[in-house]
């Protein structure tokens, strides 16, 4: 995403209206908004380079979900699975929780958004946005623009310390600032297989090598795939 700052008119938000659906503490939300933009300022967005903002600050987009969510039927929201993993995971159910993908539609309809880098379990969001879009146009007049997804293979899924789906409501995750024993902690906490160290593993079935697959070089992850495949004692350094 970082690097879409060159290329194109890059719009990025903190989504803390979305947050509500399982943070209801104010300070804990305004920290985690506050983290949330430090987060992509280390992680090397230039506020210069795009627009940048908090969802909030923006009072039409809730409208835009209302308007939106007269036209949704019930049978396209009740498919997103979103909702019955998140539900699943101990996340009390909520009218909010369930309409999440109209919110996400109205985030990405107000803004003209022509593509959208998301991962392989928001697709589906994002067909939604698309399914509503085109309906609002056919009754009111060609209105909204019809967005594209934009999936990079290498991180179309991030996974997390479990081997699903990286996510801070799962607690999952890998803080960027965390340090010291913590940080340590939830490295050595990261799941792999029951495969003897010094046994051949297949590279696929392997969480650890599929998050370091994430930023590690190419040349490095040609060492660690070789090592896996013949067997033997991985040391990440």
């Amino acid at each position: 995403m970082i690097s879409r700052m060159e290329e194109s008119e890059l719009y990025v938000f903190l989504v803390d209206l979305h947050a509500l659906t399982s943070v209801h503490d104010r300070e804990r939300l305004a920290r985690g908004t506050l983290e949330a933009a430090a987060d992509f300022l280390a992680l090397g967005l230039d506020p210069d380079k795009c627009i940048f903002w908090v969802q909030s600050d923006v009072p039409e987009v809730c409208e835009l979900t209302w308007v939106l969510s007269t036209l949704a039927p019930m049978g396209l929201i009740e498919r997103c699975h979103s909702y019955k993993d998140k539900v699943a995971k101990g996340i009390v159910p909520s009218h909010g929780l369930f309409s999440y993908p109209v919110l996400m539609a109205a985030d990405i309809l107000l803004y003209q958004a022509e593509q959208v880098p998301v991962g392989k379990d928001q697709k589906q969001h994002l067909e939604v946005a698309r399914d509503l879009a085109q309906k609002f146009n056919n009754e009111f007049g060609e209105t909204f623009v019809i967005p594209e997804p934009a999936i990079s293979e290498q991180t179309a899924t991030v996974p997390g310390l479990d081997g699903q789906k990286m996510s801070k409501s799962y607690g999952n995750t890998i803080p960027i600032f965390m340090e010291g024993k913590q940080l340590k902690k939830r490295v050595m906490s990261i799941e792999t297989d029951a495969t003897p160290v010094d046994d051949p593993k297949d590279p696929d079935n392997c969480n650890l090598y599929k998050i370091m697959n994430l930023f590690a070089t190419p040349e490095r992850m040609k060492e660690i795939h070789d090592l896996y495949v013949n067997g033997g004692l991985l040391t990440v350094i």
